[in-house]
């Protein structure tokens, strides 16, 4: 019987949280997993397995901690979304935000600034959206009379 790999995949990532948010033995989840492996499986997916199952015991990576400038994008990155105002006014404001983000990624670490640029593809897409709407507007039906 071949591993099936979205069950042990799935099992993997149940341990792993078990292991870290949970305080679960390392070697009892590595048994459990290990339990999952069929005896026939091919070597690759044993290779695969067995690489899953001993990373378990290695640490956690520390939380990532982000500069005052990736911070600085996050809060002007919030305050374009709570513009209430027209549809001319959000826009400007998504406009100017995406400009000011793309102004403080080219300050930062050459490590941080593309994920202080990548702040601004959602901003981007919802200011595409109302430019132009997908759907019609209030009052309009989207047929020609």
């Amino acid at each position: 019987m071949p591993l099936d790999i979205a069950k042990f995949n799935s099992a993997y990532s149940d341990a792993r949280g078990r292991v870290r948010r949970e305080g679960s033995e390392v070697e009892e989840e590595q048994t459990r997993l290990r339990d999952l492996v069929p005896e026939d499986a091919s070597a690759e997916h044993l290779e695969w397995a067995n690489a899953l199952i001993a990373s378990l015991a290695e640490p956690a990576a520390p939380p990532r901690e982000y500069s005052e400038l990736y911070h600085e994008a996050a809060q002007i990155q919030a305050a374009a979304y709570a513009i209430d105002g027209t549809v001319e006014e959000q826009v400007e404001a998504l406009s100017t935000a995406r400009r000011r983000i793309w102004e403080i990624a080219d300050r930062a670490a050459p490590e941080e600034a593309p994920d202080i640029r990548a702040m601004t593809r959602s901003m981007e897409h919802v200011e595409s959206g109302l430019r132009d709407p997908l759907w019609p507007a209030e009052g309009q039906s989207g047929q020609d009379s």
